[in-house]
């Protein structure tokens, strides 16, 4: 083995690594990463701990393996917001989730400029974007006009490069990059009252840079080692499910969800304000999010069953309990507020049409429904019109599959392929990931998805 790739994948709950030698894993591990909670809708990480816990990763690769990499690059949450000032502590990075600037952002969503921007960066503004947060603290006035406001790209990139940059596809999700020009764009600075040079340096997602020295002897890596910029992970899973099946289309549900498309054309709703984010420089990645995916699931899980094993386990049963429509029982899904396509951080979850006839199959069978429906909005959102991949914890349930298919009306091919570090080799070496990883279609119901579709036209009215 030689010339070895070392993907780095940070995400909420978690860092994944993996090495890849000819397109296979040769070692891969998960180390945790901790989130913290503040007053008002605060959420941060430790930008020290998370550099500690990748060197940890980097380290704990064997040495043998350690000694042949050549390619490092990262993946890296979108949305985050890390105000570095000289002089002060600066360990704190607002994640994705952070929606300090709700109360901030949310007359100027409903304003002409909002539209203008969201044409121009492809990015809609809302409480968790970069750009909201920024205007969030600078109207606190916590910080001043020295503060650099970087990202957890910037954070890896400086520790590995020697110098604060940020890949084109991150940037194009914070609200602050033309998307045509590939650059801060000045107007928006300007309204936020920020500078270029307060902001870290622009790189393609494919541009290389040397390896600190200090950091290769550290972490016994080779001094020629070579540090790729990497892209984001939503965009790096959607590209990684699209090479490997050959499905533009793909649906992922976590803790939240997403419906993304990679595309050779931007493509922008102005009204509902789908995300369309950079690639590389003939592709895009066009999509919508949701916050409310598995979580909701798992809330259910804890009001209607005393363990969550016994209730994924319940899951065909009570989906044959109750039928189609949950007996009339509609379940707006909003427990976390909700982005595409409403972005609204203030909407709310409800139940609708219990009568005293209500069981508890219909209460549950319509969480699941709501959940899928409002799923079915992004998917006709973003544009899907054909297969699409489906990947996530929550399709662990051969069910929950079924019904999935069933309301989008898609056939759905549900496969594991759509990670972000398979993405990032792929994009990074224009090689194909060897992978034994199977693709299951499941194919939607014609007569069911019509059942669907007529409570679809109004579920949410």
């Amino acid at each position: 083995m030689k010339d070895l790739f070392l993907g780095i994948d940070i995400g909420t709950t978690a860092i994944k690594i993996g090495v890849i030698a000819s397109g296979a894993f040769v070692n891969q591990q998960t180390l945790p990463l901790q989130t913290f909670y503040g007053d008002n809708g605060a959420k941060y990480q430790s930008a020290q701990e998370l550099l500690a816990q990748i060197k940890q990763g980097i380290t704990n690769i064997p040495l043998d393996l350690r000694q042949l990499i050549t390619t490092i690059s990262f993946s890296a949450p979108m949305h985050s917001c890390w105000p570095v000032t000289p002089g002060q502590e600066n360990d704190q990075i607002f994640i994705w989730a952070d929606t300090q600037a709700q109360a901030t952002i949310r007359d100027f969503q409903q304003s002409d400029q909002a539209k203008d921007f969201y044409l121009k960066t492809g990015t809609p503004i809302h409480p968790m974007s970069p750009f909201a947060k920024i205007k969030h603290f600078h109207e606190q006035t916590q910080y001043t006009t020295s503060t650099k406001w970087y990202g957890i790209k910037e954070l890896v990139l400086q520790a590995f490069t020697g110098v604060a940059r940020i890949d084109l596809a991150t940037a194009s999700a914070t609200g602050l990059l033309h998307l045509s020009t590939c650059q801060w764009d000045r107007e928006i600075l300007t309204t936020l009252a920020i500078d270029e040079d307060q902001l870290a340096e622009l790189v393609d997602t494919t541009a290389r840079f040397s390896l600190v020295p200090s950091l290769a002897s550290q972490l016994a890596l080779p001094l020629n080692a070579t540090v790729v910029a990497g892209a984001s992970d939503g965009c790096l899973a959607a590209f990684a499910g699209y090479q490997t099946t050959g499905i533009a289309n793909s649906l992922t549900i976590g803790t939240s969800a997403a419906v993304r498309k990679v595309s050779s054309v931007t493509a922008l709703d102005s009204i509902h304000q789908n995300f369309c984010y950079y690639l590389s420089a003939d592709q895009y990645v066009i999509g919508a999010p949701s916050n409310n995916g598995g979580n909701v699931i798992a809330w259910a899980s804890e009001k209607f069953a005393q363990h969550a094993s016994e209730f994924h386990a319940e899951i065909p049963t009570i989906l044959q309990q109750s039928p189609i429509g949950a007996n009339g029982v509609r379940f707006m899904p909003f427990l976390n507020g909700e982005r595409a396509p409403y972005w609204d951080a203030n909407k709310q979850a409800e139940f609708k049409n219990m009568t005293i006839k209500t069981t508890r199959a219909d209460l549950i069978r319509s969480v699941f429904e709501g959940m899928l429906l409002n799923l079915h909005q992004l998917t006709d959102l973003v544009g899907v019109n054909g297969p699409i991949t489906i990947s996530g914890g929550v399709f662990q349930s051969t069910a929950l599959q079924q019904l999935t298919a069933d309301i989008l009306g898609l056939d759905c091919w549900l496969s594991a392929a759509n990670e972000p570090i398979a993405g990032l080799y792929m994009l990074i070496t224009g090689q194909q990931l060897q992978t034994t990883i199977t693709t299951q279609k499941i194919k939607f119901n014609p007569q069911v998805h019509q059942q669907y579709q007529q409570y679809y036209q109004h579920y949410f009215d």
